[in-house]
């Protein structure tokens, strides 16, 4: 059976990846056992989270085991969009679900398995009445509120196959070879008096948030326009979480290793690679309240939509565990993750086609539209501990520190990723040698960006994401 089928019985089955990431696009960490300890990964054994952690950790099994974990994650962001004069726009998009499963055995050296798992991704929900759908015209008349739609929803999902190999009894290899799907639905408002400037449409100067060219750009001028009161990209499968409009898949690949430097100390460091994702495609349309001489209409304009060379960043890190005695466990990692190589722009193509009537004339033509971007690069440091309370409760506690990587000037209230420090709690219970459960919480403070190009400040808080995992080992 094809991969794409193997995503797509997956994806029927509500496995899917959309989510509000914490560190940028990613999460702040990956399985409760690692995000109760701050995120901390790379040096011990946090089970199957270890296939998008450090695959080599999972050679820590004993030989001639295997085991099995399932979990859900649920990311709850607060966001408010604030600009003088009018009221906050609340983002309703307060709930993201996110399910994982993961199968490893090991025999002998030899540690292999099967995993899925949500990479990450953005996400708002601000509707058709808020100061987003509100926006004045190029002439300076104001259309009040347009009540176009305003949202984003970002998701990548990985299905990691995993080998892990022990070298010595002190040195531990691993990798994974991981196939990834994600989608993007995109409704975006934008003023005239801002689309005329991507466009460069009656002389208006060059917007400092991006440009647009193409075929199109030239047939629209042909139209006789005189005033551009809004354009809406409107590219959203709606409110299905599970599903996306524009879709996209393709591969990367992990490589990591353990060294055990003392009897109480290991370290651990790992290499994600670059992915190797098709651009996301999808059908949609934009929409515009243009005035060709005889007043505003609406025009809209079907076609396909595609989101150019959209990639995930190379990440590396490096990190270690200490067992301070049998009760305490301390970790320590730090990652730089390559934000400024895949986030200088957001690419979009647009065709028109399958129109009919005075808009037949723009099938064929493109728009090409960029979005400047300009991320930097991320420092992450994870701290965190793990305290066992008795033979059955493990007690965990941590914090992920890092930098946003998101220019003010450029931050779009539809792709908030500003987050940057976070606290984290946690435990584990056995309640068998077998079975067990593993649970933890995050608490991020709130965090504001201004963008004084577009004269809104964007506020994102995230109060209450959890994990919980079941674990079975055999």
């Amino acid at each position: 059976m094809k991969l794409k089928k193997i995503a797509a019985l997956i994806a029927v089955a509500g496995i899917s990846a959309p989510a509000l990431a914490t560190n940028g696009m990613n999460m702040e960490g990956y399985g409760p056992v690692a995000t109760g300890m701050g995120g901390a990964s790379l040096a011990y054994d946090n089970g199957t989270a270890g296939l998008i952690n450090n695959p080599a950790t999972l050679g820590f099994m004993k030989s001639g085991t295997a085991r099995f974990d399932i979990a859900i994650g649920g990311l709850h962001p607060d966001v408010t969009t604030k600009m003088a004069g009018m009221p906050d726009a609340n983002s309703d998009g307060t709930a993201y679900y996110m399910p994982a499963v993961g199968y490893v055995r090991k025999d002998g050296k030899l540690t292999y398995g099967l995993g899925m798992m949500a990479q990450g991704g953005m996400g708002t929900e601000y509707g058709s009445n808020s100061l987003l759908s509100g926006f004045e015209s190029a002439t300076g008349a104001t259309n009040g509120m347009s009540g176009m739609p305003n949202r984003s929803e970002l998701g990548i999902g990985r299905l990691i196959f995993p080998l892990a190999y022990d070298v010595n009894d002190n040195f531990k290899v691993g990798g994974s070879i991981d196939y990834l799907w994600g989608g993007l639905d995109l409704q975006m408002l934008m003023p005239g008096s801002m689309f005329a400037q991507f466009i460069g449409f009656g002389g208006a100067p060059a917007s400092p948030l991006g440009v647009a060219s193409g075929s199109m750009v030239t047939a629209l001028g042909g139209f006789g326009l005189t005033d551009v009161e809004w354009a809406h990209f409107d590219f959203s499968q709606g409110g299905n979480k599970m599903k996306q409009r524009l879709k996209t898949d393709g591969w990367a690949g992990n490589l990591g290793f353990t060294w055990k430097a003392a009897p109480n100390m290991t370290i651990g460091g790992v290499y994600h690679a670059k992915t190797r994702l098709g651009d996301m495609e999808g059908n949609g349309a934009l929409n515009m309240s243009a005035d060709m001489g005889g007043g505003p209409m609406v025009l809209s304009v079907a076609g396909k939509l595609k989101v150019v060379n959209f990639q995930w960043p190379e990440t590396y890190g490096i990190g270690l565990a200490y067992q301070v005695n049998d009760q305490l466990m301390l970790a320590a990692d730090y990652k730089r993750i390559g934000w400024a190589n895949v986030m200088k722009n957001f690419n979009m193509q647009f065709t028109a086609e399958g129109n009919a009537g005075m808009l037949a004339g723009l099938n064929g033509t493109v728009m090409d539209a960029t979005l400047y971007q300009n991320w930097k690069n991320q420092n992450v440091v994870m701290l965190g501990g793990a305290y066992k309370y008795s033979s059955a409760l493990t007690l965990r506690a941590g914090l992920n520190l890092a930098g946003n990587p998101v220019p003010d000037e450029l931050m779009n209230p539809l792709f908030p990723a500003i987050i940057k420090n976070h606290v984290t709690f946690g435990f584990g219970y056995a309640f068998t040698p077998a079975a067990s459960i593993d649970f933890s919480l995050t608490h991020t403070p709130s965090v504001s960006a201004t963008n004084t190009n577009m004269g809104v400040t964007t506020t994102h808080a995230q109060k209450n994401n959890w994990q919980l995992m079941y674990s079975n080992r055999f």
